[in-house]
């Protein structure tokens, strides 16, 4: 049964490695529940309303990768895309939520029809074999990143951008002793380090007051303010065209790296090409549709899943106990959300190191592979952004190719993806 839902080969995968991995996946990317109301709230909208809409929409387009894909990757709505929702498209450009939730919903009936006709997929394919290693290398460096701001161990600085946080007390210094802990349990191979990591830097928190305890039950509140809150009077407009167009390039291309990405590390590519991956990309898109009409911003493939793959992960059934845990978080909302940043950091940083194993595979002497997966590699981090990551890397790798005389390598599909990347910039 597990084999035909999940993709679970007995003798190869554990159940009980893929349930550690599965849990190890929420908690990294528990988070959301709190941020995404947070900021799409800053439009207008019910924050209730939207925490309970946030684990709809993870749980369904989560179970969609587990049974559809059955690869170990979790769904929820995308951090980026929710701020460009709330302060760019509503705040800033002055359009009310109702039009950002119809755009949303737009771009996933697009991604429905772009995966039917195998298009996602064929871009994926057409990604030279240093640049899918380097998406694992920059996803690396940008989860690595993220866990250190979550922990305020590195912070903004108006000088210099960003330095170093305050290390010898509060959440940056729990976080120095998570990522010393979960290293040790790594080292000594204890399985389930990095879930165990989790829990012993949330329990390290309580008496340095950072970890509080704020019940176990709650009731969800009503989704019914912002469900199917669409204006489809809009559809047709400029401007819709113009966000909906956003929206699916940067939703397309942070897929297409944290499923590229995360498959790489975990050995999972055949041939250069993910497994099932029309699946995956379905998956994704069904859970864009329905996460508008739940009324969230666009749901997309997790880079926290790399963490769940650093436990061992290899299948749906990791993805599936994911789901499961978001769905009880519907009812047990206060215990989960207790878990501070800093505590799950220490995973999303030795999560980053192991996403950068694939660059040994890289030739770093072949210049003309090397330059442009270092593009790739650390615009990620520095832009944060993964879609940006790739564009750069893309673009540059058929540029030096082209000027440099090596054009053979580069093929048709490749140009078109470089100009079509290029329009990001220039629209």
């Amino acid at each position: 049964m597990l084999e035909k839902l999940f993709g679970f080969k007995k003798g190869t995968n554990s159940v009980r490695i893929e349930i550690l991995a599965g849990i190890t996946t929420f908690l990294t990317m528990a988070y959301i529940l709190a941020v995404n109301p947070s900021i799409l709230s800053a439009t207008g909208m019910d924050k209730g309303a939207l925490f309970t809409s946030t684990v709809l929409a993870a749980v369904l387009g989560t179970i969609l990768m587990a049974l559809l894909a059955k690869l170990p990757f979790a769904l929820a709505p995308g951090m980026g895309l929710n701020a460009f929702f709330a302060y760019t498209v509503c705040l800033t450009m002055g359009y009310s939520w109702q039009f950002a939730l119809t755009a949303v919903l737009i771009e996933g009936v697009i991604f429905i029809i772009l995966t039917l006709t195998n298009l996602r997929e064929a871009i994926v394919n057409l990604l030279p074999d240093s640049m899918k290693k380097a998406i694992s290398a920059g996803i690396g460096l940008f989860i690595a990143f993220i866990g250190l701001q979550n922990a305020g161990i590195i912070v903004n600085n108006d000088a210099t951008l960003i330095s170093l946080g305050d290390i010898t007390s509060g959440t940056a210094l729990l976080g120095l002793i998570g990522i010393l802990v979960t290293s040790a349990l790594l080292i000594l191979k204890v399985k389930g380090a990095l879930l165990i990591g989790i829990l012993a830097t949330t329990i390290i928190g309580i008496p340095l007051g950072i970890t509080h305890y704020n019940g176990v039950f709650s009731v969800p509140p009503s989704i019914e303010p912002i469900f199917f809150k669409f204006e489809f009077h809009n559809i047709f407009t400029k401007d819709m065209a113009l966000i909906v167009f956003t929206f699916l390039f940067v939703d397309m291309f942070d897929t297409i790296g944290t499923l590229v990405g995360v498959s790489t590390k975990a050995g999972m590519l055949k041939d250069g090409k993910i497994p099932n991956a029309k699946m995956a990309f379905l998956s994704d898109a069904i859970g864009t549709t329905a996460g508008a009409a739940l009324g969230t911003s666009t749901v997309t493939t997790y880079v926290e899943s790399a963490a769940g793959v650093g436990e061992g992960g290899r299948t749906g059934l990791t993805a599936f106990v994911t789901a499961i845990c978001f769905a009880l978080a519907l009812f047990f909302s206060p215990i989960f959300l207790s878990i501070p940043g800093a505590a799950t950091a220490p995973a999303l940083v030795l999560v980053g190191l192991m996403m950068l194993t694939p660059i040994k595979e890289i030739d770093l002497n072949d210049y003309s592979e090397a330059i442009p997966a270092f593009l790739c590699i650390i615009f990620m981090p520095l832009a944060y952004s993964i879609s940006d990551g790739i564009v750069i890397g893309m673009i540059s790798y058929v540029i030096i190719n082209l000027l440099s005389g090596k054009y053979k390598k580069i093929s048709v599909g490749m140009y078109i993806l470089a100009a079509l990347f290029a329009l990001k910039y220039f629209i």
